[in-house]
């Protein structure tokens, strides 16, 4: 299926015109051409009612936390050097904290699903990751693998070369390759865009082909890229895929008050390896990644 080029330009006139309205910019200048990033009330207007939200008081403690908080929260653990004993530590913390899902290389879905059967915590995988540069093929190979592990979500990382190269039937059908492996199992599929290598309209662009290609999330980013989650970011993304998708936001976040921000920007999931921290309100060093 073509992508319609009229489609993609008038929604990102649309967006960009809303920004553009609600300009209020750090000492009246707007540094990236979306001023929805610096306005709050800008961001509200025109983000989805259809996300979940989070009331402003959270009012974690010491020895407490938010239980609808941690159950947005994929408890993430990607790095390369990632051993079996700190992965079965993370179910362990996923099923103390009820969070969403553990989300976790394809390697240790196994220990995952057997470590999580019998709770509400799922498990969640990453497909051609994190550059997903790999061909279509083989990630829905990867993906119909990691479901018959015992991965009841995945997030595949979209081919950003051929986003950029604006062959967008490529990212559609590359798209649409994971989405409908998934949906052949009831799996659900999110889309990893990248923004951090994007510019806005290639954002936008990538969230259409998202949309169209029937993914149930479109997600920020790796992690493992240059920049992460922004409210901006979210904003723009609920704005073009609307209530039909989840939007995820991943990638830097590390504190409860991103959290928070990023909810009421548009996200419904976060993704985070400073998961503990963020819903019991303690503070995380900067250099925590993924």
């Amino acid at each position: 299926m073509s992508m319609d080029r009229a489609q993609i330009l008038k929604l990102i006139e649309e967006v960009l015109r809303e920004s553009n309205a609600n300009a209020c910019c750090h000492d009246g200048i707007c540094t990236d051409q979306l001023c929805v990033v610096h306005n709050k009330e800008g961001v509200r207007n025109i983000i989805s009612t259809g996300a979940d939200r989070i009331t402003s008081g959270v009012g974690v403690s010491s020895g407490t936390f938010d239980v609808s908080l941690a159950r947005m929260i994929d408890h993430t653990l990607l790095k390369p050097e990632a051993t079996r004993q700190q992965v079965e530590e993370l179910c362990a913390e996923a099923k103390q904290y009820s969070f969403a899902s553990v989300c976790i290389n394809p390697g240790f879905v196994k220990l995952c699903a057997r470590l999580l059967r019998d709770t509400s915590v799922k498990v969640c995988t990453v497909i051609g990751f994190p550059l997903g540069a790999t061909s279509t093929e083989a990630k829905a190979f990867e993906t119909e693998r990691a479901i018959r592990d015992g991965a009841r979500e995945v997030d595949m990382v979209i081919n950003v070369g051929m986003l950029k190269s604006a062959d967008y039937d490529y990212v559609e059908k590359d798209i649409a390759a994971v989405t409908s492996t998934a949906h052949k199992f009831d799996v659900l599929a999110k889309v990893i865009i990248e923004t951090g290598l994007l510019t806005d309209e290639e954002k936008v662009k990538a969230c259409i082909l998202a949309k169209r290609a029937r993914a149930d999330f479109v997600k920020t980013s790796t992690g493992f890229a240059k920049g992460g989650a922004t409210v901006g970011d979210i904003a723009l993304m609920r704005r073009v895929v609307g209530p039909e998708l989840g939007v995820k936001a991943s990638g830097g976040v590390r504190t409860l008050e991103q959290a928070k921000a990023l909810i009421e920007s548009g996200a419904d999931r976060i993704g985070a390896s400073a998961s503990v921290k963020i819903v019991t309100g303690e503070t995380t060093p900067a250099s925590t990644t993924y």
